[in-house]
């Protein structure tokens, strides 16, 4: 009765409150990329070192999923979430305020850490979902996550050009109290079906794991998908600052306008897996990033060829993150936030990876080097769905 009542109440704006606070929330992790250069030049240290900032907020974000979302299978979602806020606060104050660029590390990793609340409110859409409307629902959730990830670094470039880097966290952290606020009185709640502790919950996902082919599966194929994805929006700004470019962190920032393309066929891409095309969709979605990869290659000293990849990119890293939560979230209703937690802290560890083998490859070859990292991975993760294919199929269930 009462997931009847929860589920009638998903109106028009609830989801669009979910789909804006999942768009704000997550730009907090990417506000750094475009200005790591300079972040780098204002503490004068290596481009390499600089980009261990992204890195950090990455770990961190993978943390934060790992040890807070669980959570929101075991307390009340909007309590959790106003908590989560606080801190999310503070973190985004301390990085204004650095001094050093290691108290700078720490604000990064704390960003990323306490910036999950997406990761609590997509299994909340799922939830309040009809089933047959689950992938679109997931879709549009996403689409606006997947915008504020993009125009967050545009956003980003253009403060930091103007007003200097900190300006860029000084404004993110009033827009966090802002949205605080909105939410509290907006957002439904959503009350727990776990009856362990903390400790029988933190358990559970390990035999989650164990038991369940589609999420293994899909956590990896996630991971390497958004290794690339990472790598390319790490280095995107060194890239930018090269002779045959001669750009700054605004340039680097408006290549979020761009991406943002990807973004806007995320409910379409929902609605094909509520039509049973999951398999298809991911497949397809992995080759289109294994190209624009390959577009790349060519693209060196074309801003032109920079921009189709990047469509190509965001498009295809969309369409498979879709497909594989909208596989996850159709099995065991009452563990979604922990389905998401393995899904997404393997997610993002392969991100954090990915960024640290890009900067470590600009390091040594340059673009080249950040191509190849993003071809490979892109290339495995195929090979991965294809051969693991039967497994998958046969213990998938409808959504």
């Amino acid at each position: 009765m009462q997931e009847t009542k929860e589920k009638a109440g998903l109106t028009s704006l609830h989801l669009w409150v979910m789909t804006i606070a999942t768009g704000l929330v997550v730009a907090n992790i990417y506000y750094n990329q475009p200005l790591l250069a300079d972040i780098s030049k204002d503490f004068n240290v290596s481009e390499a070192e600089g980009g261990i900032l992204a890195m950090l907020t990455q770990v961190g974000y993978a943390a934060g999923m790992l040890f807070c979302v669980p959570l929101g299978d075991m307390l009340k979602r909007k309590q959790l979430i106003m908590a989560v806020f606080v801190i999310d606060i503070i973190a985004l104050l301390l990085a204004a305020w650095s001094p050093t660029i290691h108290i700078l590390m720490l604000a990064s990793f704390l960003i990323g850490a306490f910036s999950i609340i997406p990761q609590l409110i997509i299994p909340m859409a799922a939830h309040l979902s009809l089933p047959e409307r689950r992938g679109k629902t997931i879709g549009f959730v996403m689409s606006g996550l997947l915008i504020g990830i993009l125009l967050s670094r545009t956003v980003s470039g253009y403060v930091g050009a103007h007003l200097g880097w900190r300006a860029m966290f000084w404004i993110a952290a009033g827009l966090m109290v802002i949205l605080a606020a909105s939410l509290y009185f907006l957002l439904p709640e959503v009350y727990p079906e776990y009856k362990g502790n903390y400790k029988q919950l933190m358990t559970s996902l390990i035999s989650i794991t164990k038991e369940e082919p589609i999420l293994r599966i899909a956590a990896i194929r996630g991971a390497l998908c958004f290794a690339g994805f990472a790598g390319f929006w790490s280095t995107l700004a060194f890239l930018l600052r090269q002779p045959q470019f001669n750009a700054g962190s605004e340039v680097a920032g408006a290549f979020g306008l761009v991406g943002a393309f990807g973004a806007l066929a995320a409910s379409q891409m929902g609605k094909f897996s509520d039509r049973g095309n999951g398999h298809q969709l991911i497949a397809i979605s992995i080759g289109i990033v294994i190209v624009s990869f390959i577009i790349f290659g060519f693209s060196g000293s074309s801003i032109a060829g920079l921009i189709i990849g990047v469509i190509l990119m965001d498009m295809g890293v969309q369409g498979a993150h879709i497909s594989n939560q909208a596989a996850i979230f159709s099995i065991r209703p009452e563990a979604r936030n922990r389905m998401n937690t393995v899904y997404m802290v393997t997610y993002f560890i392969g991100g954090a990876l990915g960024t640290l083998l890009a900067t470590q490859a600009w390091e040594i070859y340059h673009w080249k080097g950040v191509v190849a990292m993003g071809l490979v991975v892109s290339v495995i993760a195929l090979l991965i769905h294809w051969y693991y294919r039967p497994a998958v199929v046969v213990s998938e269930p409808v959504v």
